[in-house]
């Protein structure tokens, strides 16, 4: 096939394509046995999507008259889809790490945030930072998300809480999706908390009244393009009857519904979201198993967090119970000042360890899955013809070593890539041993 291609890797020891049949998701049947190729080779177009994937004396003959941009050898290595980070919280100024020897002591998460602490201490910080410095904490965490796999984050408001702060963080957002080589999701998370002064019920008026009809007016000028819209579904914080208004009512926007539920206490926020039609919904460490079987009903996707229950020392979330019980599970860092994380590997690691999921389900949950629970499944999430070239390179003969070293991604990641470009060489990997 002749014509100009923006990239070539070839002869991958392993190509993990995840899904080989356009799945949307794989539940645990399908998640347990990933598609994967050995001695393949891939193409990406100059429009950044993959236009071939196959044996690499196949895609070799098939494309003998082809020019590309870009050749990679993978020989010895393995081609991985990009990771997708599908719960994060990037932009805020004022770290917490006061709060983390606190904890360490013996204050809960709830002891914390009631005096004054946590969410509430990040939005006084954010509130007087301004949109550069903002823009630029953000960019540099961006970046490092990318250098450990990431292509895909899902970026949430929600340390504003009044319209100025909550618009102030979704402008930066804004602008790292249209400036920089990473795919963005990005979510309107203004009742993350009751803002100081207010009720949950004043704060759910003024979401709906105020902030949710500019959200749409700024949607429609093509000034802020939001996805979705979160709600901390908690007691202390916002209750069934709240969280139900107001995800109502950015569904009224076209707002896909992503949200914060059954973290800490049982709210019966799974039967609300599956009720409501969520794409996803986050956390539920102390979800109820009706919960669990209405969320496997309405194909709504349960984003686990292990690096929150790890350093909160909750329970962890019931992912073996999710996954019988046909439950679509994905992944999230859940990268906040409250858990601090770049790094999907070391989620997937987590994952495995104290959740109890396979290195394959783990995978699986961090790629198309989570892609699922933005939304996003159809471009992002597998290597497949047709999807964007988001892909991993890593200097190993297993892709599995990508978990099984914890914290070794540093030295693992050779090459991450976002539409066929190469935006992140990692010049380490040729001189050092990832073994």
């Amino acid at each position: 096939m002749a014509g100009r291609h923006r990239l070539l890797l070839e002869n991958a020891q392993q190509l993990v394509l995840v899904c080989g049949r356009g799945e949307e998701y794989l539940l645990r049947e399908g998640a347990a046995s990933p598609a994967v190729l050995l001695d393949a080779s891939l193409v990406v177009g100059l429009d950044g999507c993959i236009k071939a994937v196959g044996q690499a004396d196949v895609i070799r003959n098939q494309f003998s008259g082809a020019t590309f941009e870009r050749i990679i050898d993978c020989s010895g290595k393995c081609v991985l889809p990009g990771l997708v980070d599908a719960h994060t919280h990037p932009v805020w100024a004022g770290d917490r790490v006061h709060e983390f020897a606190m904890k360490l002591a013996g204050a809960s998460y709830m002891e914390i945030h009631q005096a004054g602490g946590g969410i509430h201490f990040t939005v006084e910080h954010t509130r007087k930072a301004t949109e550069e410095e903002l823009f630029n904490t953000f960019k540099h965490r961006l970046e490092r998300m990318r250098r450990a796999g990431s292509t895909l984050v899902e970026c949430k408001s929600g340390y504003g809480l009044n319209l100025e702060t909550e618009l102030k963080m979704l402008r930066v957002i804004e602008r790292a999706k249209q400036s920089m080589d990473i795919g963005i999701s990005s979510t309107y998370c203004g009742a993350h908390s009751v803002p100081k002064g207010k009720t949950a019920t004043e704060a759910t008026d003024d979401i709906i009244n105020n902030h949710l009809p500019k959200l749409k007016e700024l949607k429609l000028s093509g000034e802020i393009h939001v996805n979705n819209i979160d709600v901390f579904c908690e007691k202390g914080v916002f209750d069934l009857d709240s969280t139900r208004r107001i995800l109502q009512a950015g569904k009224e926007i076209g707002l896909q519904i992503n949200f914060h539920g059954d973290e800490l206490h049982p709210m019966k926020s799974a039967e609300l979201g599956a009720e409501l039609g969520a794409q996803a919904i986050s956390h539920l460490e102390e979800v109820s198993d009706e919960g669990i079987m209405a969320m496997a009903r309405a194909k709504c996707a349960a984003v686990l967090l292990p690096t929150t229950a790890y350093m909160l020392r909750l329970k962890q979330p019931q992912a073996r119970k999710m996954l019988e019980e046909g439950v679509i599970v994905a992944l999230g860092s859940d990268f906040n000042p409250n858990a601090y994380c770049f790094s999907m590997p070391m989620v997937m690691h987590l994952a495995c360890v104290n959740m109890k999921m396979s290195m394959n389900e783990a995978l699986a949950a961090a790629t198309i899955n989570a892609a699922y629970a933005l939304g996003k499944s159809d471009t992002h999430g597998s290597i497949e013809t047709g999807k964007q070239g988001d892909l991993l390179i890593i200097n190993s003969s297993r892709w599995e070593h990508l978990i099984y070293q914890f914290g070794g991604h540093e030295a693992l990641i050779d090459y991450v890539i976002v539409k066929g470009k190469v935006i992140y060489q990692n010049e380490r990997c040729g001189t050092m041993s990832s073994y």
